[in-house]
């Protein structure tokens, strides 16, 4: 069960929380009010920590290290449904995902901050929907993130001085290793941008969970295609890593201080994606779903 959240005065309650999964070197975040932990059980399982909420003025925001304190999660053993499953419990109809990734284009320099508006998937045997067991559903997918709040996080990261490319591609890779070469060159081949091993999944779920969402991704490296990387740096990631975390909180904080909730298409996703007869769905999975899709069945 839930942790109880604090008395909000009525001004709060018009305004939904926003969530925050943190990736490599955001495990935290200083700065908040009222802040409380709370755990979470989903039907999906467990996710991957205690979620952290608090207070940026009239603003609620909730926090998920994607792989839990400590970084002990690797990301293929990361329960996606529950994470974004989790944030739904808690009211987020807004999800910011921010993420740490190798970039596959010169001018995206490490230091700089993408808001990608694509993905490609080189992932294998990963949850990624919410739906199976008696129900189907096929939401559109063709613009995977929610263009106004990544309108918002571009914004919000050039406001408080971060070098910002809006748009690209992001390769989600299975991961824990590295790229090869080859592989690196493929990629860019194909006109991608940047790499990382986590986010969409979380953009797929959170289509479905009817949230809008958008990726902040800090780069941390040229993957390892670059003349100048004989390897990737796994100590100099870490580094750029801890001196960026204060610019990615900083971004984020803009971006939940000027965020006006609205209702966005997003938050219909599933009107017409459910094609399963409701007379045949078990009521089991029925009751699974049950705050997913269950205005729909």
């Amino acid at each position: 069960m839930c942790a109880k959240s604090p008395p909000v005065q009525p001004q709060e309650r018009s305004r939904p929380p926003i969530g925050v999964i943190g990736g490599s070197g955001l495990y935290d975040f200083p700065g908040l009010e009222r802040v409380e932990l709370i755990r979470v059980e989903t039907p999906f399982g467990a996710p991957s920590d205690e979620y952290v909420a608090g207070w940026l003025g009239e603003q609620r925001i909730v926090f998920l290290p994607r792989h839990g304190r400590g970084h002990r999660l690797l990301p293929s053993e990361l329960n996606f449904r529950a994470n974004v499953h989790g944030m739904k419990q808690l009211g987020v109809t807004q999800l910011l995902a921010v993420s740490a990734v190798g970039s596959l284009r010169e001018e995206f320099a490490p230091g700089h901050m993408v808001v990608p508006d694509q993905f490609i998937d080189r992932t294998f045997g990963r949850h990624a929907t919410f739906f199976g067991d008696g129900v189907v559903a096929h939401v559109q997918f063709g613009d995977p993130v929610c263009a106004r709040l990544s309108g918002a996080v571009a914004a919000a990261a050039r406001q408080v001085g971060g070098t910002v490319h809006r748009g690209g591609t992001y390769v989600c890779m299975e991961g824990p290793q590295f790229s090869t070469r080859a592989e690196s060159h493929l990629y860019r081949s194909w006109s991608a941008s940047v790499i990382g091993m986590t986010n969409l999944q979380e953009a797929k779920l959170a289509r479905e969970a009817e949230m809008c969402f958008a990726t902040l991704a800090l780069v941390t490296d040229y993957d390892c295609w670059h003349e100048s990387a004989a390897e990737v740096d796994i100590a100099a990631i870490l580094a750029l890593l801890e001196a960026n975390a204060d610019l990615a909180r900083r971004s984020v904080f803009a971006f939940a201080r000027d965020l006006e909730p609205v209702d966005c298409r997003c938050q219909h996703a599933l009107e017409f994606a459910i094609v399963t007869d409701r007379t045949q769905i078990p009521d089991a999975t029925r009751e699974r779903l049950k705050l997913i899709a269950g205005r729909y069945l």
